[in-house]
């Protein structure tokens, strides 16, 4: 990389170079919110920043990336290479932390990646193969109980057919279904991926890996599914989670209030004394696995004090604090030694 094309993430995400991961999350969240391609349809400078400031949190979210590029700068990726430019960590090219951002469109990304998988280079196999499930149609998800593993062998006696690939989508993207134009070998394909994608999904495309000269046949592409973070979203297993604030009074008294959900906004019941961390779970209403069948959304509930209190709004919070019947920390002195 060259030093013209370093990215200050820290300047991307405007925090500081000891911002907390906490205060990591929060800018990177009030920067997704505001560019997300969801709420900036056909904004070419949104999706742009939305991908920028992605790429920006995925490094400083996570402790060794973060460590490896404060330590590095512009050559952190490159920490933990071998000499002749294959890495440590397996077949000969290590895709999981591609830069995404560099490329001006998804065919020129995809282009160049599995232009380097089919050069002579990047197919060496030298002492290691993999294998993969052998299950599944043209186009749809690897069998997971066959999920492919790497399996040290003395020497490679045939050269490998396969193709791994990343492809990283929106949640859109991703829960509703895309297709995707690939160059493979020189032939331009068109790749639907179904609908219920999610992290470590696999889609397996047949006939359109590597050619065997020895056997003249071609293996499979595999397509490594990767999420762009959401500001709202996460993923918890199968399920949804996401954190949704209320106020003290709906916490006391119980409400009624709105939830984003990925079906659009719902309402949903908030029980009488409810406590901040609890959550509540919206039926249904999660992510969608590949029979159609939706899991469960998660609401974690985050009671939110008011910070600017008017004269009135101060009047009957102490005039509550004065009427107050129960001690919130009358059990904590059986504590005390």
């Amino acid at each position: 990389m060259a030093s013209t094309d370093f990215k200050d993430y820290y300047a991307i995400l405007g925090i500081s170079k000891t911002a907390s991961p906490e205060e990591i999350k929060k800018a990177f969240r009030k920067l997704a919110l505001k560019y997300h391609p969801d709420r900036n349809s056909g904004d070419r400078a949104s999706e742009a920043k939305f991908k920028e400031v992605s790429e920006a949190y995925e490094v400083l979210s996570d402790p060794d990336k973060r460590k490896k590029y404060d330590s590095y700068g512009q050559y952190w990726k490159q920490v933990g290479t071998q000499p002749g430019g294959g890495y440590s960590r397996g077949v000969g090219v290590d895709f999981g932390g591609f830069d995404f951002g560099q490329y001006g469109s998804f065919e020129e990304f995809i282009n160049d990646l599995l232009g380097g998988i089919g050069g002579n280079g990047a197919n060496r196999t030298g002492s290691y193969t993999y294998r993969t499930s052998t299950s599944g149609g043209r186009a749809g998800y690897a069998n997971p109980t066959g999920a492919p593993g790497f399996e040290r062998e003395a020497s490679a006696k045939a050269s490998n057919q396969d193709r791994d690939a990343t492809v990283r989508l929106t949640f859109t993207e991703a829960y509703k279904g895309t297709k995707k134009r690939f160059n493979v070998g020189g032939e331009t394909i068109t790749i639907r991926i179904p609908p219920g994608a999610k992290p470590g999904t696999r889609v397996r495309v047949r006939g359109k890996g590597n050619f065997n000269p020895y056997s003249r046949q071609r293996g499979d592409l595999y397509l490594n599914v990767e999420l762009e973070p959401h500001p709202f979203f996460q993923f918890e297993g199968d399920n949804l989670t996401c954190e949704v604030p209320i106020a003290t009074d709906e916490a006391a008294l119980g409400a009624s209030i709105e939830v984003p959900t990925l079906d659009g906004m719902v309402m949903m019941k908030i029980p009488a004394g409810i406590r901040s961390g609890q959550s509540l779970r919206l039926r249904g209403k999660g992510w969608i696995d590949t029979k159609g069948k939706r899991s469960d959304q998660l609401v974690k509930i985050a009671i939110a004090p008011p910070k600017n209190l008017s004269k009135t709004e101060r009047e009957y919070y102490e005039k509550l604090r004065d009427l107050r019947s129960e001690d919130p920390r009358s059990h904590l002195k059986q504590f005390a030694i």
